[in-house]
């Protein structure tokens, strides 16, 4: 027998086998999340809905606390204490044909603003793709001046602008043949007045809507373009069939945007006439003010105020359906 046959052979450890590959449609172990983890987006938010509390929170309370009550001078004064009266105050301004004249004007302002301000925007955002580079870094310059013109100074060089005695646009319009406009008073009637006040909210709102636009008019890829026009669709059709739904989604943020914002027009109505707007001149935000501290009437003031409010919720609630739906259909 041989040494070899007598010596025991080294045990070689098995081969590592292979983890078993994952069976499609198996479900997976979810893995714990811990509290720590959990409540830190909370940690994070809680000081912006702190502010947003204080800041937004108690006024809205104390708006509609007042709505349901007999508020006026002496309950302001503390002479007699603040009653309630439940619906009353909103019984009282849903049956006033002047509010819903108020409601009608807001509406009929507003509309007229975003559509002027949405096309105005898109024109102007899509020059800016066909114009040279110093041509489109100056008309930004000046979008961002007019943007950053605080509404005040805006208001009164409107005012300036209109004026009938000394007014620039009315000189401009009279050297137009057979026109003659010196003197003409633009304040005259409700409907050319608003007509003016129109154009300063649309003059402010512009320039964030060519800006938006122009952001997202870059994301529209080239080649579909292209596509569609070897397809021999026109400017206008590659504009409706591609371009159009790429920026759906943003139209519609800043359409209700512009329809909060130009509902609440307050400073410009405020201003153009004198800090006392005529009856045709009244919006829901002055005409809120005007039975507030006008009138002393802080209930029924606060009742028109919940009442905007609930009208714009219809509006936001309008716009969470639009972006669902374009939610899904991405």
């Amino acid at each position: 027998m041989s040494a070899a046959d007598t010596t025991t052979p080294a045990k070689v450890p098995p081969p590592r086998q292979a983890p078993p590959p994952a069976v499609a449609g198996a479900p997976r172990a979810k893995k714990k999340r811990t509290s720590g983890t959990a409540a830190a987006p909370w940690v994070l938010l809680a000081p912006c809905l702190l502010i947003l509390v204080l800041v937004l929170g108690y006024p809205m309370v104390r708006l509609v606390t007042l709505s349901f009550q007999k508020f006026g001078q002496s309950q302001l004064w503390g002479f007699q204490p603040a009653e309630s009266v439940g619906f009353d105050n909103f019984q009282g301004v849903l049956s006033d044909g002047e509010f819903w004249q108020v409601v009608l004007r807001t509406v009929l302002f507003a509309g007229g603003a975003v559509v002027f301000t949405m096309v105005v925007g898109m024109l102007i955002a899509l020059l800016l793709q066909r114009v040279s580079g110093w041509m489109k870094t100056l008309i930004n310059i000046v979008l961002v001046a007019s943007w950053g013109m605080p509404i005040i100074v805006a208001t009164t060089v409107f005012k300036w602008l209109f004026d009938s005695d000394y007014g620039v646009f009315n000189a401009l319009l009279s050297k137009l043949p057979g026109v003659d406009m010196i003197g003409h008073n633009w304040f005259a009637s409700g409907a050319q007045g608003l007509s003016v006040i129109m154009l300063l909210v649309v003059w402010g709102a512009v320039p964030f809507v060519v800006i938006t636009l122009s952001a997202g008019l870059t994301q529209v890829p080239a080649e579909l373009e292209e596509a569609a026009r070897l397809d021999g669709a026109g400017s206008w059709g590659v504009f409706r069939h591609v371009t159009l739904p790429i920026l759906k989604p943003i139209i519609v943020m800043l359409t209700t945007l512009s329809v909060i914002w130009d509902m609440g027009v307050f400073p410009q109505v405020f201003v153009m006439r004198g800090g006392h707007p005529e009856a045709e001149f009244q919006l829901l935000t002055t005409y809120s003010y005007d039975r507030a501290f006008v009138v002393n009437d802080y209930a029924q003031g606060s009742a028109i105020a919940v009442l905007t409010v609930l009208l714009l919720l219809g509006v936001v609630a309008v716009y969470m359906r639009q972006m669902l739906q374009i939610g899904e259909v991405e």
